[in-house]
């Protein structure tokens, strides 16, 4: 294993913040990161799966253990299914199913993640999400070094919510994706229909983890803070609209709390995008740890809704 020491984890993520971890590995397919999770084993050591570097934001301080940074590309058609392994980028991904003109994917065109990544945190948009299209997930336990198959269901997927998030001894290697024959003008008019949103409501001139905030998904009946204070729904009659769909956007929440361009040394909370906090230079993490410290007190004084975060916060 060719394992490097001192590498400021700035250099890949993408919001370009992260101090040195002690020893950086960059396992470039299955078998390379079997092997590391093997050599974190056998040492104790405490270790972070590292994939495209979004939804992530480091200490400062960097991270004491060995970060594994998955790179791999190998992924393959099996008729109407992909095989992909863990570190392939979602762009990739969703670039081959449009030539093999299966459906089912489009909605991730333009995320920068991975897609060990977006099945880790059930990443979705545009009302689909990963676990539409997953079929089934390999993964190693660390524990007993043991490669397990998981099912859809055993997965445990819900809002940004998965088995992986609260099982940190499963580490993902690979998946299989079942999708369906479609046609190939709509799948590439979709592909691009979703870039340009992207490119139009999220501020990417700048560098960003991607959505801070778990949106909030709405019920009148369940969501009493909001619903019983007749008050708020008379100054943002918005919020019933929001719940006919099922979900209230955090950004609708922050916006409204009057945050947006709300800046504490170089990060910032987007103009364009509330639920993006942005580095517009030389951001640190604790200035993005503040940005969020002040989002959570002013959303939860103005709407009583506590905000949880999407991002990975790694100290």
């Amino acid at each position: 294993m060719e394992i490097k020491e001192s590498v400021f984890l700035k250099d890949f993520t993408t919001i370009k913040i992260g101090g040195p971890a002690d020893y950086f590995f960059i396992a470039k397919n299955k078998n390379d990161l079997i092997e590391a999770v093997s050599y974190v084993k056998d040492r104790g050591l405490p270790f972070f799966i590292l994939g495209a570097g979004s939804n992530v934001l480091f200490s400062d301080k960097g991270f004491r253990g060995l970060v594994i940074k998955i790179w791999s590309s190998n992924f393959q058609a099996l008729n109407s299914k992909i095989y992909a392994e863990a570190g392939v980028e979602l762009k990739k991904l969703v670039e081959f199913s449009a030539e093999a003109v299966l459906t089912g994917l489009e909605w991730a065109a333009g995320i920068p993640g991975s897609v060990g990544g977006a099945i880790y945190g059930n990443v979705g948009a545009f009302g689909s999400a990963i676990e539409d299209s997953v079929k089934e997930v390999e993964v190693v336990n660390i524990n007993s070094g043991k490669i397990i198959k998981f099912s859809k269901a055993e997965c445990l997927f819900s809002n940004k919510e998965t088995i992986f998030k609260k099982r940190k001894e499963l580490i993902i290697i690979s998946a299989v994706f079942d999708l369906k024959e479609g046609s190939k003008d709509e799948i590439q008019k979709k592909i691009k229909e979703n870039i340009n949103y992207r490119a139009k409501n999220h501020p990417l001139d700048f560098r960003s983890a991607g959505c801070v905030f778990k949106n909030q998904i709405s019920n009148l009946k369940s969501q009493k803070l909001i619903f019983k204070n007749q008050n708020l729904l008379n100054e943002f009659p918005e919020l019933r609209r929001f719940n006919e769909k099922g979900i209230i956007p955090t950004s609708y929440l922050i916006d409204k709390c009057g945050l947006k361009r709300r800046k504490i040394g170089s990060a910032q909370i987007s103009e364009k995008h509330a639920n993006f906090i942005i580095n517009l230079g030389n951001a640190k993490a604790s200035d993005v740890l503040e940005l969020i410290k002040i989002t959570k007190r002013e959303v939860k004084n103005k709407f009583r809704v506590e905000l949880e975060e999407e991002i990975q916060i790694i100290k």
